[in-house]
């Protein structure tokens, strides 16, 4: 079974910092593109940044020179740093990665994958 991992969400007050993590497991070969995305109560889930396999970044505007995304490629894992936190940073965070996995007839597979989302809140 293949599937992506989030933790890291919780409370913290306004420029407070969070560090999140996704981590990938199962029978993956590699991982491509990996993402972040956040959805706030009411709100359309929006992109926060994303990671190419060629090493690409892109960052919403809201979040840019505040949020920084990160992988470890022998951990499978992703990470989003979030620094200087502003309460409309309020939202379930979610991770996205492209991976390519083996079945068990050994074909490799490649699929996008969603975590179940993590809790951010900012507040006083």
């Amino acid at each position: 079974q293949v599937q992506l991992v989030e933790s890291g969400g919780g409370l913290v007050q306004p420029g407070g910092s969070l560090r999140l993590s996704c981590a990938a497991s199962g029978s993956i070969v590699s991982v491509n593109a990996m993402g972040w995305y956040r959805q706030a109560p009411g709100k359309q889930r929006e992109l926060v940044a994303t990671l190419g396999s060629g090493g690409s970044i892109n960052y919403a505007d809201s979040v840019k020179g505040r949020f920084t995304i990160s992988r470890d490629n022998a951990k499978n894992t992703a990470y989003l740093q979030m620094n200087s936190l502003k309460p409309e940073d309020t939202a379930v965070y979610y991770c996205n990665g492209n991976l390519r996995y083996y079945l068990t007839d050994n074909t490799v597979y490649t699929k996008t994958y969603w975590g179940q989302g993590t809790q951010v809140t900012v507040s006083s």
